[in-house]
């Protein structure tokens, strides 16, 4: 029966990583793409938004611009005097006529030239000699600047002027009268009084203009885009111009609404606009960035693909080495020039080969030489239950035919001996014990795969603080023995400086222990592997002094923190000048 295949056992590693490239590519192009067009959508909805508030803001100040002018206008009538003694005069229909002429007609033409809009300007005179000039049509929309000159009569006739009598407001106010309503107009009517008591009224003048040329601004916005504008009277509440603001909205629509107050005059501008047309552009844009990163994504791909194929034929190099390393040929080595990480695998496997020869060598040739009394301690030290396990668990992948994991095993079986070893050295860098915990994690991989995971946190300035060697796998060889009791565990190895000191931690996720087992253990009572805590404590005091040693912090079923406190000790430290084995001495 044929065997199925596994990407995570058959795979090629090369490809294996291609897949994980071409992942991390994918999900980075659509990382970007997604912030990027986040980005560019408010960016464009920013710039929008801020067009719209600026032109509000620039129509705010038009139309207080434009509405001061017109009461400039209209005081310039009121205060002056040539024009009030022309509305005052009384003579024959020869002399009124020159009068209007000369004196009425000039002053109310020669504000409409000035003003930059169309208005018109209509004077209701009290002085009934004072003949009427033109036929003003309020119904019709204001296409020129014109003016016209008729009877009070014809103001007191309107309601809405009784009303402002009535209630005393018929003196510089802003309305809408007649059909200013209808054609979107605006009115300011200004009494005038006659300049010798400054009571008596003697007309009154009335300027209309329309909204649309106050707010031309805005009003250049398409009505299609739904964006809609209003003029309230902030006295009443009441609309006096509308665009769109009365349609019914959308449904589910959103929108933004601004609202700016007309200083000079008792107005406010009101403008609503669509969230849509703020980031009408969002489709184009989301287009545009799809392209990009697909194309990103291409060019990314074909590169992995040229490197993955590069590192292929090296990794394949290494690979026939280790198979014909497996065969008993250990006479080969690899030949891989430069310092990346196949150079150093490179030099680590024939590293690898020549300590297994030179052992093997030892072993059937000429045996193992006895080092001398400390080494032979510090081997003694070393667990043979771990060995046994690791040399069982060897044979059994073996018989399995698993020849991948059973080189992965020697040769991390190797460096982990090799790093144990390490030339007879006691006090190695910090960095180095590390690497033994990991050479001894990586044979424990090879057992439970990704049952466990371990995190490692090591200040980088601590790396090359020297400490006495195999401190910190005992308790890792703990966690494993007595600590795990599910299916995971998680492993954290941790160092940092306290203030003078070297502070270690050695933390799992496992069962933890009662209060009274943490007693036994820290008075030696309790059973432990030969780099248990009685070992490491004798030793750490006997280096360093009764300051210095272990502490051990669990809870039951919550885990266990080891934490071994060291000073800091450098290359000109009081540490013995002779830190190698007698054995590797002469």
């Amino acid at each position: 029966m044929a065997r199925r295949f596994s990407i995570r056992n058959d795979l090629p590693f090369t490809y294996k990583m291609m897949i994980a490239y071409l992942a991390l590519v994918l999900v980075t192009d659509i990382v970007i793409g997604y912030v990027s067009y986040g980005m560019l959508v408010k960016s464009r909805t920013e710039v929008a938004e801020t067009g719209i508030r600026a032109a509000l803001e620039q129509t705010r100040n038009n139309v207080d611009y434009r509405m001061t002018e017109i009461r400039r206008i209209s005081d310039q009538l009121f205060s002056n005097l040539a024009f009030q003694r022309a509305l005052q005069h009384h003579g024959d229909r020869l002399s009124m006529y020159y009068t209007m002429i000369d004196d009425i007609f000039p002053e109310l033409q020669a504000p409409l030239e000035l003003f930059g809009s169309p208005i018109r300007l209509t004077l209701y005179a009290v002085n009934p000699q004072i003949g009427e000039a033109g036929r003003s049509n309020a119904e019709s929309p204001i296409a020129r600047s014109e003016f016209f000159v008729q009877s009070v009569d014809v103001l007191k006739s309107r309601p809405w002027f009784r009303q402002m009598q009535a209630s005393g407001r018929d003196t510089n106010v802003w309305i809408q009268a007649d059909t200013d309503k209808d054609l979107d107009n605006i009115s300011l009517i200004r009494k005038l009084v006659s300049y010798g008591d400054y009571q008596t009224a003697i007309g009154y003048v009335r300027i209309t203009v329309n909204i649309d040329s106050l707010i031309g601004n805005l009003t250049k916005y398409p009505k299609e885009q739904g964006m809609g504008i209003r003029v309230i009277d902030r006295a009443t509440g009441k609309a006096m111009y509308e665009r769109d603001s009365a349609l019914p909205r959308a449904s589910g629509k959103t929108y933004l609404n601004l609202r700016e107050e007309a200083a000079e005059t008792p107005f406010s501008i009101e403008v609503q606009v669509p969230r849509e047309y703020l980031s009408k552009d969002a489709k184009r844009l989301q287009r545009t960035l799809g392209l990009i990163c697909a194309a990103s994504f291409a060019v990314m791909g074909g590169i992995g693909f040229a490197v993955a194929a590069l590192s292929g034929r090296r990794m394949k190099r290494i690979v026939s080495l280790v198979r014909a390393f497996q065969d008993g040929k250990l006479d080969r080595r690899l030949e891989v020039n430069g310092n990346d990480e196949f150079g150093l695998i490179a030099h680590s496997f024939n590293s690898m080969a020549a300590s297994i020869q030179t052992l093997i060598q030892d072993v059937y040739r000429q045996g193992i030489h006895r080092k001398q009394a400390e080494l032979e301690a510090l081997q003694a030290q070393i667990n043979p239950h771990f060995l046994y396990n690791t040399l069982s668990t060897i044979s059994s992948l073996n018989n399995l035919g698993k020849k991948k994991e059973v080189t992965a095993t020697v040769k991390q079986l190797s460096r982990f001996y090799r790093l144990t070893l390490n030339n007879g050295q006691v006090i190695i860098p910090l960095e180095k014990e590390l690497q033994q915990v990991s050479a001894y994690l990586d044979i424990q991989r090879v057992k439970y795969a990704d049952a466990f995971q371990v995190y490692v946190d090591m200040e980088p300035e601590l790396q090359g603080v020297k400490i006495i060697k195999l401190l910190l796998q005992p308790f890792v060889e703990n966690i494993f023995k007595h600590a795990w009791f599910g299916e995971t565990i998680a492993i954290r190895l941790t160092a940092k400086r306290a203030g003078n000191d070297l502070e270690l931690k050695v933390i799992d996720t496992g069962i933890g222990m009662r209060p009274e087992t943490v007693e036994r253990v820290l008075r030696g009572a309790a059973q432990s592997n030969a780099y248990g805590l009685k070992n490491v404590e004798e030793r750490i005091k006997l280096r360093y002094g009764p300051d210095y040693g272990v502490q051990i912090a669990s809870v039951y079923g919550g885990g266990t923190t080891v934490r071994l406190l060291l000073p800091i000790r450098t290359e000109g430290s009081d540490l013995p000048e002779d830190t190698r084995y007698p054995g590797n001495q002469g």
